[in-house]
């Protein structure tokens, strides 16, 4: 199946819309998918993004700048206070966190008269281990990038084809994956994973991940960026730094990123 056929089968699935939400992250496929649907829809479309401590602050004014990039109809909402259940980070931890933000999308569509909601899920996120999944299902969340059977290669490509800036953006994903199942989740550690990131980046990696496992920080770079970290005046600074944050080891994972590498 080519991408242009994709693309179309994509368009075919929206057309079939008069209004919809968009949950909204301003990551690759969600800005992809809000785009399509603009172009579509027009007014028709409506970007919703909610906003809680698991989401960088870094993204939440990503997304601001994506949705005014593409011209549509932008709101942030507070997801309030984290329920125990997702704290306590069991494995069933996402699909709980997805099934309360999502209920307050389908909250919010009701409010405005609007019956459909989409997603940015894409095919190959039907490969890897997520629960939040049963969520969407469970809400009857519509995922047109799924039905339009479009992977995260193609999301890309289409999207440097529309001029999207997020084309090239690296994946993210919520802070608590960085926390490992089982180790309670606090605000105090989300914002340290957080800053830890926010400093490797500035220091010129794209795609990092710090780990929190306790006391032991474990980073995570992309494989083609690991060369980079192989400069001792990056690592101690890289190093005062983390353990300034309250992390008493900073350690390197050799392999390299790898997305999901807490799930088993």
């Amino acid at each position: 199946m080519t991408l242009e056929f994709k693309k179309s089968k994509l368009e075919s699935i929206i057309k079939e819309s008069k209004k919809v939400v968009i949950a909204f992250s301003g990551g690759v496929d969600s800005s992809y998918l809000t785009k399509v649907c603009f172009d579509i829809l027009g007014d028709g479309a409506l970007a919703l993004t909610i906003d809680s401590p698991f989401i960088p602050r870094s993204e939440i004014s990503a997304a601001e700048q994506v949705a005014a990039e593409i011209g549509i109809h932008h709101q942030i909402i507070n997801q309030g206070k984290l329920d125990e259940v997702i704290l306590k980070n069991g494995q069933n931890r996402c699909y709980h966190c997805k099934k309360i933000i999502f209920k307050k999308i389908v909250d919010f569509a009701k409010s405005h008269q609007i019956k459909q909601i989409f997603d940015g899920s894409n095919l190959d996120d039907l490969d890897d281990i997520r629960p939040g999944m049963k969520a969407l299902k469970e809400l009857e969340i519509e995922s047109p990038l799924v039905q339009a059977e479009m992977t995260k290669s193609d999301i890309r490509e289409a999207s440097k084809s529309l001029n999207l800036s997020t084309h090239n953006k690296p994946s993210m994903a919520c802070l608590a994956s960085r926390i490992p199942f089982g180790q309670w989740i606090t605000p105090e550690t989300l914002k340290q994973v957080e800053i830890a990131e926010n400093f490797i980046i500035a220091k010129g990696i794209r795609q990092v991940r710090v780990r929190c496992h306790g006391e032991i920080a474990r980073i995570e770079v992309d494989p083609e960026e690991r060369h980079q970290l192989f400069d001792t005046q990056l690592l101690d600074e890289i190093s005062n730094h983390l353990k300034g944050l309250g992390f008493r080891y900073v350690t390197f994972e050799l392999g390299g990123y790898k997305t999901g590498s807490l799930n088993s």
